[in-house]
């Protein structure tokens, strides 16, 4: 069983690329990608990743507050998880231009063309995004870093990731039918890519990527995410992945700092506020979608997590969608999920 990718099919990540870029030196650009954006494109997204991935040149990557700089090459991705506003640049010390007041407008869909810079050497990369709701991937984002290198063409499965985006890339300036498909997939295979490699690097860690790795926990988990409804018991839990209660239930803590039946608890309330805040299901009918016997019982649940029963906070939260209209300014970057 891959954990992770099962894990990641019940998230939910909506991907897209929307900027094919070319910067020449000297420049420098700040940027981030907003969530008012995305959320005309994204039913249920609170979340916003933005991403970068250069296919030509080189410049360098600091986050606007921060202090540490990364040099990025061709092949690099540099990701953002919780979409904190940034500095690319040939020199982060020059003032740095607005990325939007240099972005010409498209039709929604479309990949930007955009162009920009000194006239020296250039670079050049693609810009996109992953949007997800922010509880349901809670233990996800709060393993990530604020910024997140990847050399993608390090093996043979980046390298084919890599070259895969390039054709992308290329259908989509000639205005192929289906590129932008191809390059939203693309979008969230270089995700996945991004955190096996982000996982695979850190052993002896601990933290949910850490419980991913891990040959029963990592189980648990994605059988959690496929069957949040089913009446799971740690000793259930621990029978589906041949392990024993007692070491289950200590590894599984250990590792992700929740007991399997926290976890479980709080995944299937996550869920539920996706499908309050997206969909016109009943309460009644959302949930005996993610596993409690009665209405009442998830109502209890419902507010002893949000501080407000659901029909309340369905209500709460269609006016703050209302109120984020798609054309307003990029809003503050998200804190780190808790």
């Amino acid at each position: 069983m891959d954990a992770l990718s099962e894990v990641l099919k019940t998230i939910r990540l909506d991907g897209a690329m929307y900027i094919n870029a070319e910067f020449t030196a000297p420049w420098c650009a700040a940027a981030s990608y907003g969530l008012p954006r995305a959320t005309a494109q994204t039913a249920g997204a609170d979340h916003i990743v933005f991403f970068h991935c250069l296919t030509e040149g080189q410049c360098n990557a600091r986050l606007v507050d921060g202090e540490e700089t990364l040099s990025l090459r061709s092949g690099d991705l540099i990701l953002f998880p919780h979409d904190h506003r940034h500095l690319l640049g040939s020199d982060l010390q020059l003032p740095p231009v607005d990325a939007d007041s240099v972005t010409p407008k498209a039709a929604a869909g479309e990949l930007i063309q955009l162009r920009h810079g000194g006239g020296g050497v250039a670079t050049r990369f693609v810009c996109g995004y992953l949007a997800c709701n922010r509880r349901v991937s809670k233990a996800l984002l709060a393993a990530l870093p604020e910024m997140l290198r990847i050399p993608l063409r390090d093996d043979l499965t980046g390298t084919w990731l890599f070259e895969l985006l390039l054709h992308g890339v290329n259908e989509s300036s000639a205005q192929r039918p289906g590129a932008q498909s191809i390059l939203a997939k693309l979008s969230e295979l270089l995700f996945a890519e991004a955190l096996r490699r982000y996982a695979s690097c850190q052993p002896g860690q601990q933290g949910w990527l850490a419980g991913l790795q891990d040959p029963i926990v990592g189980r648990a988990l994605a059988l959690l995410h496929r069957q949040p409804a089913h009446a799971w018991t740690v000793e259930a839990l621990a029978g589906a992945v041949a392990s024993s209660r007692s070491v289950l239930a200590e590894r599984f803590t250990r590792l992700t700092g929740e007991s399997p039946m926290q976890y479980l608890t709080g995944y299937r309330l996550a869920l539920a506020a996706q499908a309050l805040r997206s969909g016109r299901d009943g309460i009644a009918s959302i949930a005996a979608n993610v596993g409690y016997g009665s209405e009442a019982a998830f109502t209890r649940a419902f507010k002893r997590e949000f501080e407000l029963p659901p029909a309340a906070w369905r209500k709460r939260e269609a006016i703050d969608v209302a109120g984020a209209s798609p054309g307003s300014p990029a809003t503050a970057p998200a804190a780190p999920a808790s």
